[in-house]
């Protein structure tokens, strides 16, 4: 057997670039403020729905409220997407700021 390593293979690895640890905090800030614009919009979203009388032309049941609270999940999911109502993009500067005065 003769194993031989393809040279291009290994120019290809080193011509990634490599990523250091402040861009990758600040990607996970980014994403950890989205996601919490995320389940703030949700919840305010089930007090909204809370609010609504019953009644109506379908009845209340335990599938309806599985769907309900999916759609509740996905609206807030899309609503936090690129700017959103802006609550992440100010909690990321805030804490933006304090990765970047890092070491």
């Amino acid at each position: 057997m003769d194993f031989q390593i393809d040279p291009r293979i290994m120019a290809s690895r080193a011509t990634q670039p490599i990523t250091d640890k402040k861009t990758k905090d600040l990607d996970s800030l980014r994403e950890s403020s989205r996601e919490f614009e995320a389940l703030l919009l949700m919840e305010m979203l089930k007090s909204m729905r809370k609010s609504v009388p019953e009644g109506g032309l379908f009845d209340k049941d335990t599938s309806s409220e599985i769907f309900r609270d999916m759609l509740d999940s996905e609206t807030a999911k899309a609503a936090s997407r690129g700017k959103g109502l802006g609550i992440g993009e100010a909690m990321y500067k805030q804490m933006a700021e304090l990765i970047e005065k890092k070491k």
